[in-house]
């Protein structure tokens, strides 16, 4: 899963504009809270050993598409680590796609996620080395990376604009949650489309049940 890395830049520079957003849209001063956005990290990525399966005991088969969605998790929390209030999110873009295109990984995917916990937890940061490193060992592509991350972060804003804090938000339209929606509207889209962000958050409204 060779990385081109000028290929790299734009969208993780509009990632980066997606979190920095989501973050504020939560917590305005969020930059000033100092968060502890590794550990977050760390902890997901026990979470996600669990779904990927490591108990010698018991039989278990890994959940591939659980395992990658809590890796897009680690995604937001890795971004809202770098993101240090000095270089701006195109220079911050450039060196996140050179670390992703020099993936490192240990002999299977335990062992490049124990890497990635670790670094968490030794350096208090974002090891996109590692973290392309796990997505190369799950067969994951950046652009599956790029079109779950902005999907799930524009899901986050719509929730938040239709009542997540104040519990009047519905999570189960028609039948289905609003994953599960998220995921039809991400199929239907091209995510080339300049407005590929806009065209996810018209077609969850269009979903959503009006008052």
């Amino acid at each position: 899963m060779a990385q081109n890395t000028e290929s790299l830049i734009t969208p993780l520079t509009v990632m980066l504009e997606m979190q920095d957003a989501m973050n504020k849209k939560v917590h305005s001063d969020w930059f000033d809270k100092n968060f502890e956005w590794y550990r977050a990290i760390w902890i997901e990525c026990g979470e996600m050993l669990d779904h990927y399966g490591w108990k010698w005991w018991k039989h278990q088969e890994p959940d591939l598409d659980q395992v990658k969605l809590e890796l897009v998790d680690i995604f937001h929390f890795g971004l809202s680590c770098r993101i240090n209030g000095v270089d701006n999110f195109e220079t911050i873009a450039q060196q996140l796609a050179t670390e992703m295109s020099q993936a490192k990984q240990g002999g299977s995917f335990r062992d490049t996620l124990e890497m990635l916990a670790a670094s968490a937890l030794t350096t208090q940061g974002f090891d996109a080395e590692a973290f392309a490193g796990c997505m190369w060992q799950i067969d994951m592509s950046f652009d599956e990376l790029y079109r779950s991350y902005v999907g799930k972060n524009t899901l986050n804003f719509f929730r938040q604009d239709h009542g997540y804090k104040d519990g009047s938000y519905i999570k189960v339209w028609n039948g289905k949650e609003d994953n599960e929606h998220l995921i039809e509207v991400l199929n239907a889209l091209d995510i080339s489309d300049s407005d590929f962000r806009d065209k996810v958050y018209d077609g969850l409204v269009s979903r959503y049940p009006q008052p």
